[in-house]
């Protein structure tokens, strides 16, 4: 049996809470299925997690992990640098972001998680510092 590969693998990961998504022309996907011999329906296998591929479970995902980041739409929005009438239309699956859209606001999550993570780091060590203060004073 020959393996099949493209050429030219034109194609984006990414990662939105714990699940992968690859990002990839439509020409290319349509290449594959056509090499693969399978119709654009077929393409995912019966009782296989098909909401994976639904834009709307993108717009759900984001909002609960914009959410978790503790970030409102307009300070995502800012922080990822479009326009907040955009972010709410993908988040209510009025439209689907491009690639380049879903890294900006993928890296506007992450650094504001990691921003929160080092401010409870700091604020636990302040509190740590004082108890021990406060232990050695008594």
């Amino acid at each position: 049996m020959s393996k099949k590969v493209l050429k030219t693998p034109d194609y984006r990961r990414v990662e939105l809470d714990g699940v992968e998504y690859v990002i990839l022309r439509e020409s290319i996907f349509e290449e594959l299925c056509r090499r693969a011999e399978v119709g654009l329906e077929a393409t995912v296998e019966p009782g296989a997690e098909a909401d994976a591929l639904d834009g709307a479970t993108l717009a759900e995902k984001l909002v609960r992990r914009r959410r978790a980041s503790g970030l409102s739409q307009a300070e995502l929005a800012r922080r990822a640098g479009i326009r907040p009438e955009t972010l709410n239309r993908i988040e209510r699956g009025r439209t689907t972001p491009d690639f380049a859209t879903v890294r900006k606001l993928v890296l506007a999550m992450n650094a504001a998680e990691e921003a929160a993570a080092q401010t409870s780091l700091a604020d636990a060590s302040r509190e740590n510092e004082s108890t021990k203060r406060t232990q050695k004073q008594e």
